[in-house]
């Protein structure tokens, strides 16, 4: 019958096997100047290895945060120039540009949390009420609108989404078409309504945000038209497929206008009077 090797004469085996392989490489290394450099090389080439790996790590971290800083800045680089863009195209014959629009304020944020798989989606930002965001503002980017702040603490806002059934955006078919009420369907796309049944319109024509609401500024692509149907025989119904796609939102910024409080003291005295 065959004998089980016991354990601690296994260990103790194994212990005096490297102490002997230790003090035979120490023997070689004080003895032979061949084996010194040897050693110094293979110490010096562990070390480098090490060292560096440390610093790639260190490395990756600091890219990490430099990455989200170019990011953000780059987005608002790109706003300014669709701004710039804008007053160009809006310029008159004689080349002068007429004033630009100074009632809203851009912020750049960084999505923490978002919801897409449910009816009534959210999402919070990293900027807050120490930031100047407020409760109405919106959130954007420069290929559509994503929702709108809710809720506003220190540090952070909580919004809901565009793809949220209790959201709706005023939008206009083409720079200079009817303007209806765009909400998301449910699915991938969003439904434009509203829209006269004598209008003739195409697919593929880009939908705008109208500029109607105190939210958002206008002239914003929100997406192309892919489906029509006539509801009611009465105003037509558009599909629109969104150029924003929220399954790689990283980055938004967010929109407050500056005129709003004035805006909707000024709309209540109207009605005041009225009534």
């Amino acid at each position: 019958m065959r004998k089980r090797n016991n354990p601690i004469t296994t260990v103790v085996s194994v212990a005096v096997f490297i102490l002997l392989e230790a003090a035979s490489l120490f023997i070689l290394h004080a003895n032979n100047e061949i084996q010194r450099s040897w050693f110094g090389t293979i110490g010096q080439f562990t070390m480098k290895v090490l060292w560096g790996g440390g610093e790639t790590i260190r490395d990756y971290f600091r890219l990490r945060s430099c990455n989200d800083s170019l990011a953000i800045e780059n987005f608002r680089l790109m706003q300014e120039n669709a701004r710039l863009n804008a007053i160009l195209d809006r310029a008159d014959v004689s080349g002068v540009a007429p004033n630009t629009d100074s009632r809203f304020s851009y912020t750049g944020a960084y999505i923490v949390k978002m919801s897409r798989n449910r009816q009534h989606n959210y999402l919070i930002i990293d900027k807050g009420a120490r930031d100047g965001i407020v409760e109405g503002s919106g959130i954007i980017t420069p290929k559509g609108v994503v929702g709108i702040v809710e809720a506003v603490s220190d540090n952070y806002s909580y919004a809901i989404s565009l793809m949220n059934r209790d959201m709706n955006v005023s939008a206009r078919l083409r720079r200079e078409g009817p303007v209806g009420a765009l909400s998301w369907n449910g699915h991938s796309n969003a439904t434009l309504c509203e829209i006269p049944h004598h209008l003739m319109t195409e697919l593929g024509d880009t939908v705008y945000s109208s500029g109607y609401s105190t939210i958002f500024p206008k002239d914003i692509p929100l997406g192309v038209t892919v489906d029509s149907r006539l509801k009611d025989g009465a105003t037509w119904e558009l599909e629109v497929k969104l150029f924003e796609d929220f399954s790689r939102l990283k980055y938004v910024t967010i929109v407050t206008n500056l005129d709003t409080a004035e805006m909707l003291n000024l709309e209540k005295e109207g009605e005041d009077e009225q009534e």
